[in-house]
């Protein structure tokens, strides 16, 4: 029998992921693009069911200075969760107590946001109904929930394969082996099983082609998205059916791609859709025709629509910055059926005004691209657009960011040095953002020579080399084999010298190092 609990799977560790969604600040332009008023404050507590390792909520609440809340059942990953939080010192109060048990907590306050990430579809429905009338009797009126899913028709044709790969785990496996040899075990069976069931794999040849991808993705994803005892899709209508007692309206797209239909539909899907009055039914006929497997979505406690002036006003106030190099801002972007070109006209402009990686609002960047004659509408597109592409990030008001300064500095500095023996997390807290930045590893390790008094690049070049020694490693030949001392060294040599004059200038102004 496959270890649970309570239909959870345990015994290997979940993903070290930072999820953007979950940061309170992204919701603000998603909901203000859909035309919902937003709290002006953002110093509200926050919450989050099933945190996983914590690093989004510890990132979220040192780099805000925001109170964060949270339950995961797992002790080992509320551990890790606690030692982030020890180090930044962030207001925060992790639990590993069961769903049941945390939200009856007579202590808990009201919340502005609550995450619900990767735990809607996996668990079982007991725990679904504690978390809506958790999210009933907990949320602000005005607040916000994030929720992402599971969802049909996506999934439709691997829920049969699903089962029959739990089964095969549940079943055909000896007592006492261990959970990644199951989940092997019964990938290659399905896998066999469908080369022999030419019936179903011609009639389902989605499922197919989905079971020979499961090969390449880690034990770790495969255990958590597959092998739970409760995994359930659902439909849009359906989840708001469930949802319903919960007192809130469904918002908006948390993917800022799906505000846009050119990312997303085709002239006649549009069409199509357009002519449903029902906002929720459109909802469920566009997953229909996108063939969408993952919903992630804002909905708001006690909805208020803006007015045309005032939905314009709250989004010229809004605060954004450029965090790619301007030359590495491609003009592609994609979305659930297709991928474009976006408009030289509108984008370089743009990111023209955005190079210097100084904080613009929407309306100063409305000001300085006036000759451009872009309409508003333009503007705010392309800018979700690259916020969506990770090119833009939205920032925090000035008190935020003062306020997330220094416990964002201290998360980094545990981060950084911890990079020395492992490159588990690869985020790092920017109080400007209020939110997490990845950063390769190698460069990681150049922050951590920085952070331990090495100045030049040279310098850091050999401080990497010396712990790859010192690990029986060294730097990959493009054809195999290691390179050669001297020539490690300059190859590391030159792409410090690059970070240095690039990504770390991009990372000061982020105040992520100083």
């Amino acid at each position: 029998m496959v270890d649970w609990s309570d239909g959870y799977v345990k015994g290997i560790d979940y993903t070290y992921e930072y999820y953007r969604e979950l940061n309170p600040l992204s919701a603000r332009i998603a909901m203000l693009n859909a035309g919902y008023a937003v709290p002006v404050s953002s110093s509200g507590a926050c919450c989050e069911l099933g945190f996983g390792f914590g690093v989004s909520t510890n990132i979220h609440a040192a780099a805000s200075g925001n109170e964060w809340w949270g339950t995961d059942f797992n002790a080992t990953q509320a551990g890790f969760a606690r030692e982030l939080a020890q180090a930044s010192g962030a207001n925060t109060h992790f639990f590993d107590e069961a769903f049941a048990d945390f939200c009856h907590r007579p202590d808990l306050p009201e919340f502005d946001f609550i995450g619900l990430h990767g735990i809607w579809s996996w668990v079982s429905d007991e725990s679904r109904r504690m978390m809506v009338d958790f999210v009933r009797r907990r949320l602000r009126v005005g607040g916000i929930v994030y929720v992402s899913y599971n969802t049909q028709p996506g999934w439709a044709q691997m829920v049969p394969v699903r089962q029959l790969m739990m089964e095969h785990a549940e079943t055909m496996s000896a007592p006492g082996i261990d959970i990644s040899t199951k989940i092997d075990s019964a990938i290659d069976y399905v896998e066999s099983l469908m080369s022999a069931s030419l019936g179903y794999a011609d009639l389902n040849p989605l499922a197919a082609s989905r079971i020979k991808h499961l090969k390449g993705q880690t034990k770790n994803y495969l255990a958590h998205e597959y092998f739970n005892r409760d995994w359930q899709p659902m439909l849009h209508s359906e989840f708001c059916r469930w949802f319903q007692p919960a007192k809130v309206a469904f918002a908006c797209s948390a993917l800022y791609s799906d505000h846009f239909d050119v990312f997303n539909l085709l002239p006649p899907q549009v069409d199509i859709l357009n002519r449903i009055a029902d906002p929720m039914f459109r909802q469920s006929a566009r997953d229909f025709v996108v063939n969408r497997q993952f919903r992630k979505d804002y909905w708001v406690k006690g909805p208020r629509r803006l007015e045309a002036s005032e939905q314009r006003s709250a989004l010229r106030a809004l605060r954004v910055m450029l965090v790619a190099e301007p030359a590495k801002v491609a003009l592609r972007a994609g979305g659930s059926l297709t991928e474009s070109d976006l408009a030289p006209a509108t984008y370089l402009p743009l990111v023209e005004a955005l190079a210097d990686h100084q904080i613009y609002s929407i309306g100063q960047l409305e000001e300085k691209l006036k000759s451009h004659s872009l309409p508003f509408n333009q503007l705010i597109e392309a800018v979700m657009v690259l916020i969506g592409k990770g090119d833009v990030a939205s920032v925090q008001d000035d008190a935020a960011i003062e306020r997330g300064i220094a416990g964002a500095t201290r998360l980094n500095h545990h981060l950084i040095e911890s990079s020395l023996h492992s490159s588990r997390v690869c985020t790092l807290a920017s109080p400007v953002t209020g939110g997490g930045f990845y950063v390769q590893p190698f460069h990681l390790q150049m922050l951590l020579a920085r952070q331990r008094g090495l100045d030049t690049a040279a310098q850091w070049a050999g401080f990497i080399l010396k712990n790859l020694a010192e690990q029986g490693a060294g730097i990959t030949r493009p054809d195999g084999g290691v390179m050669a001392e001297e020539d490690g060294l300059a190859a590391i040599t030159s792409e410090a010298r690059s970070f240095e004059a690039k990504q770390l200038q991009v990372l000061k102004a982020l105040k992520i190092v100083s």
